[in-house]
């Protein structure tokens, strides 16, 4: 089945898109491990001094926020379970938007608006992942089905 020119550049403006929305959220889990979770966890902490939640839930998410970045990150970039990827890290910026909100942090949130909308438009577009693992695992699991003649 041959692939037109308009097919190749519409995988290929979704693989680039998928590509870097997946380093950008991966870099940010990296830079944030790499200074220790914990130093992230107390920062986040001192950012959320006044908002009505438990010292020990901000804590514990600042501990996991960093681990669930880098990995969404990574599905992302590489392009494997990329539907579910992009669900996760649409929650998950649900969750970030709601923090923001109660700090009333709106330059934050609206900068987490503009994820939204970029995760929203790869969800919505994901019939053209044409360049990633999921896209190659189907093509070996069709050729692997296909009898032999």
């Amino acid at each position: 089945m041959a692939v037109s020119l308009e097919q190749y550049d519409q995988r290929l403006a979704y693989a680039l898109l998928r590509i870097v929305v997946g380093l950008n959220l991966m870099m940010h889990g990296v830079a944030r491990m790499w200074i220790g979770p914990g130093v992230f966890a107390a920062k986040l902490v001192g950012q959320f001094a006044h908002a009505p939640l438990p010292v020990w839930r901000l804590w514990s998410f600042g501990m996991v926020l960093p681990v669930v970045e880098a990995l969404l990150g990574l599905l992302l970039l590489i392009g494997l379970r990329t539907r579910a990827a992009l669900v996760a890290g649409s929650l998950l910026i649900m969750v970030l938007t709601f923090g923001s909100s109660l700090v009333q942090d709106w330059s934050a949130a609206a900068i987490q608006l503009t994820y939204a909308l970029v995760y929203s438009v790869l969800l919505f577009l994901l019939r053209y992942n044409g360049w990633s693992v999921d896209a190659w695992m189907t093509r070996g699991d069709k050729q692997a089905s296909t009898p032999d003649v």
